[in-house]
């Protein structure tokens, strides 16, 4: 599944049903988030658009209410640049007035799910700079600092050393229209298909390093990485100095933290002991339905979160 059929369909999401243990916890989870709601958590974990709809309806402003008011302070919107501008706008201003912070949203001209920037053509990388301008636009109107990049497809009919380097001019020309604005383009090593240049998060360390801009870093998807390289904690220790940003959704079914084989509470425990200040994407599907799936997923948050 790629990142728009994943977006479209992540507020129906059901996954595998939990058996057992977990299926007890959702019996009491509505008494324990009530407990608990409006308290923040230790690490700033930011929902998307569609993860509570069941409680706080359709609109995505009131869905972002309703995040404020279980405790989270900031959101995460990767389809933001794609938004009419004024609706961009209304949720700026709701985000400035709550105090909460915009996560990523993607830089995405069309090119990202295909053969592009690795080609070294062109018309590939004109694109890409445009909606580079266009991405510093919107960020202004919510006050993002991140936004995602994918650098596409494999050329298979080129040497990996031609495409790397293709990949690298076409990010120092993103970094050249970021960096003045303070912003942070983050490069996220995907699993979807083996198709994508970036695979493993050594490369992206290595694109970054060619870069050299603080406006060209990582972003750490917990849920791909567990997949393509697993060695969780290693890998984000070895590439610490590049990392701006993560991401969460437990493996197998990417759903909430609890679901899988990612024991999160220590991996957050982790993050949070090397001084982690950033937002972490809440970038997965709610593995039961309605609202119990709802509360469940707030639920093991303060789960995951409870690692002081």
């Amino acid at each position: 599944m790629n990142r728009i059929e994943f977006l479209r369909n992540s507020a129906i999401a059901t996954g595998a049903l939990i058996a057992g243990s977990s299926v007890t916890a959702v019996a009491g989870s509505s008494e324990k988030v009530q407990m608990l709601t409006g308290k923040t958590f230790n690490l700033d974990y930011a929902p998307h658009q569609g993860m509570f709809a069941q409680h706080a309806g359709k609109s995505f402003l009131d869905q972002i209410q309703y995040m404020y008011d279980q405790g989270f302070r900031s959101i995460e919107d990767n389809g933001f640049l794609g938004r009419p501008l004024a609706e961009q706008t209304k949720i700026g201003d709701l985000l400035a007035k709550l105090g909460m912070r915009m996560g990523v949203f993607v830089v995405d001209g069309g090119d990202n799910w295909k053969t592009s920037l690795t080609t070294g053509k062109k018309e590939f990388k004109d694109k890409f700079i445009e909606t580079c301008h266009r991405s510093v636009e919107a960020a202004k109107r919510c006050n993002a600092k991140w936004v995602t990049v994918v650098p596409g497809f494999y050329e298979r009919k080129l040497p990996y050393g031609i495409q790397m380097a293709n990949v690298v001019d076409a990010m120092r020309a993103g970094a050249a229209i970021f960096e003045p604005h303070g912003l942070i383009m983050v490069l996220e090593t995907l699993s979807d298909t083996p198709e994508l240049f970036l695979q493993q998060t050594h490369e992206t360390f290595n694109v970054c390093k060619a870069v050299n801009s603080p406006s060209c870093k990582i972003l750490f998807d917990i849920y791909h990485m567990q997949r393509t390289e697993g060695n969780l904690m290693i890998n984000i220790d070895r590439c610490w100095e590049e990392i701006a940003y993560l991401q969460i959704g437990d493996n197998p079914g990417r759903n909430e933290p609890g679901t899988g084989e990612i024991n999160y509470k220590n991996l957050f425990k982790h993050l949070h002991q090397k001084g982690y200040k950033g937002v972490m994407g809440m970038e997965h599907g709610n593995s039961i339905k309605g609202k119990e799936g709802e509360l469940r997923v707030i639920q093991a948050y303060r789960e995951a979160d409870s690692f002081l």
